[in-house]
Formats: C-alpha cells, structure tokens, sequence
C-alpha cells in the first residue's frame, strides 16, 4: 500500500464525514485542514486527538500520542496505523422532514380527533465534534448530509412534532383548522423544544420551520370539523336572525318528512314549532311592528315594553313616553318617532302644504310663507 506524505479533504456539497483508512499516512506527513473543517484521530474506535484549521506535521515531536502508534521502518518511512475522519463544519441547510404518516390529534376546541400531515425544513452546524463523530460512525453509520440529517429527523424531530403541535393547540386555545396562521409560531417553539436533544449529539440546531399543515379532505373528522366552523361563522354574522333561519329550516324539513307518525303528530309538532317561531318573530321585529306589538325603551334601565304601560316590568320604575299625533294619519304616536307605525309616514321633515318647503314634523306654522299647516 503506497504511503500519502500530504492528506485533505476538498469537502462536496452534502458531504459531512470523510475517513482516510487505516495505514494509508506516513509518519512525518502533512495533514491540511480547511478553515470550516476539524480532523480526529481514531485508532481501534477511539478518538485519539483533534486538529484544527491549518497545516500539521504528524510525527511523535508535537504529538506524543503518536509514539505508542508507530511500526518498525517501512520503506524508509513509517506507517501511521490510524484513522484519520475529517467533519465539515459550515451549516448544513434545508434538511427535510415530513411524517410518514398521518399524526392524530385531538382537536381542543370541537373535541374530535383529526389526521394531519406536518412538513418542513431544518438547518444545523457540527459543534462538538467528538461525541457527533462517535455517534455518526459508530451508531448511525451516517456519513452524507443524507443519512445524518435522516437519523436526527427519526430519532428528535419526528417523534416531538405530535405534541410540539398539541401542545400549541392549547396553550393558543385554536382549532386544528387555524394552525396555517401560525407556523412561525410552531416553529419557533419546535426549535426551543428541540435544542437540548440536538446538543447531545454535539449538533447545534441553528433553524427550525413549519412549511405546511394538511388534513386529509375525505375524512369524516375533517368534514365534521368544517362543517363546525362554517355554521359558528354563520351565527356570528347573522347573530339573532341565525336562529329565525334555523327555525324555518326545521319545519321545512319536517313537513318535508314523510315518515313523521302520523298526521296528528305532524300536525301538533307544527303547531308547537309555530308558536315558538311566533315568539321568535316577535323578539327579532319588537319595535318595528305597529298597533298592539309596538315597543318602548325604559328611560331608566333600557328594558323593553309595550307601549302605553306605565310602570317598567323589568326595573319597576314609572315609564313616561311622550305621545302625539302622526301629521299624516293622526294616529297617537310616541314623540320624535322617525316613522308612523300606522301609515309609514317619513316624520324626519314634512313639506309645506303652500309652498313646500321642508318644515319640522308637528309644525303649525311655515316660517317662509306663514301658511297655516294641518
């Protein structure tokens, strides 16, 4: 076996681990290490001493060790009977990971338990190299970016996204569905979680970051789920008339149903579900309706009441509405009503019966023309 008197390593992209094998150096030799690299010396699974950036002259003058290590003289040089790795040093980005499989979680808002899939990328540096080196070699056998990047993804980041994402669920107190507003966030916290673990393989965790978060659409889970947020988000928008619409949907439907028992059932159902809607209505339209179902504000509480009571049925107080007469149909109204409830007058402002100029509602006099009104 020829001996080399110059090793290196011009380091590929994806390339972390090189190993000069065994016997290959001569004693006296020079080992070059570039400014991102760090070389180790193993002899029989165990590191030996460490070398950083530069030029090394390997003989027993400047490095003791090497002096239990050497053979008797071969070919006028000595063979240097130990392993020399070489580990790249600079950032390793854009690793990948994705689970394999769908992730079950349980869903703290609607209490279902949904699949989803999580993918993103990862960056690390080689910070203490020996105990990254021992692992790497001796546990892994990992030797490319590849196969490195792969055995940290198994054994730290698979295995802590399930509760990394449950965790953050609670603490944010938000839907599965909602997670797509927060993978800063997620990855943020992924990261802090991660870090101890990547550190005890001499790995520094240096970027961590959610690029999506999918539900499979055909689970029933999922469309259970989205059919939740889709009528919470209909209750928010139509508030009160939400449940007048959800009313007339029920008595559709069961006059719809034809397997209802029999037509006395249908019938008394109907009745039941009308009056109730006739309170709702009732609720939903007080103080628009006219006549009997016109309704007026306590001045004291702000409770409603019907029109023309005297006392509050809600505080007791004395309530005191002004009345007067609509200009248009004379009914008894109650005062600064923008609209009669009896004919529907606009009574904002009124028109001269002379000149028509626009007056105050209940005016008696035009104050342009003089004109008696009424």
């Amino acid at each position: 076996m020829a001996l080399l008197d110059v090793v290196e390593w011009k380091n590929q992209p994806g390339d972390v681990i090189y190993r000069f094998p065994e016997g290959a150096i001569s004693l006296g030799g020079q080992l070059i290490v570039m400014e991102h690299q760090e070389a180790i010396l193993f002899k029989e699974g165990k590191a030996l001493d460490g070398f950083g950036p530069g030029r090394h002259t390997l003989k027993t003058g400047n490095i003791p060790i090497l002096e239990k290590l050497v053979n008797l003289p071969f070919g006028g040089k000595t063979p240097f009977p130990a392993e020399v790795y070489y580990i790249n040093k600079t950032e390793i980005p854009n690793l990948k990971f994705g689970t394999k499989q769908p992730i079950q979680l349980l869903d703290p808002i609607y209490n279902l338990t949904v699949p989803i899939r999580c993918f993103g990328n990862y960056s690390l540096k080689i910070t203490n190299t020996k105990p990254f080196l021992m692992m790497a070699i001796g546990t892994w056998q990992a030797f490319t970016t590849d196969a490195i990047g792969g055995a940290l993804r198994d054994q730290i980041i698979l295995p802590k996204l399930q509760d990394l994402i449950a965790e953050f669920m609670l603490k944010q107190n938000i839907t599965i569905l909602k997670l797509a507003m927060y993978y800063d966030e997620i990855g943020t916290a992924g990261k802090a979680k991660m870090l101890d673990e990547f550190s005890s393989f001499g790995v520094e965790l240096v970027r961590f970051a959610i690029e999506s978060i999918n539900v499979p659409e055909e689970d029933e889970s999922v469309k259970r789920l989205k059919k939740a947020l889709a009528d919470k988000a209909e209750i928010n928008i139509m508030g009160e008339d939400y449940k007048v619409k959800r009313t007339f949907d029920t008595m559709e439907k069961a006059a719809a149903n034809e397997g209802m028992a029999g037509s006395t059932m249908g019938a008394g159902m109907g009745l039941g579900m009308g009056a109730q809607m006739g309170q709702m209505m009732q609720g939903a339209m007080g103080g628009v309706t006219g006549g009997q179902g016109q309704q007026v504000a306590c001045p004291h509480c702000k409770g409603m009441n019907p029109a023309g009571v005297k006392f509050c049925a809600h505080c007791g107080k004395e309530v005191t509405v002004s009345m007067a007469p609509c200009p248009k149909c004379n009914a008894s109204i109650p005062a600064n009503s923008k609209f009669c409830p009896s004919c529907g007058a606009n009574l904002a402002t009124v028109s001269c019966v002379k000149c028509g100029a626009k007056l105050q509602a209940g005016a008696k006099f035009c104050p342009d023309c003089g004109a008696q009104q009424g």
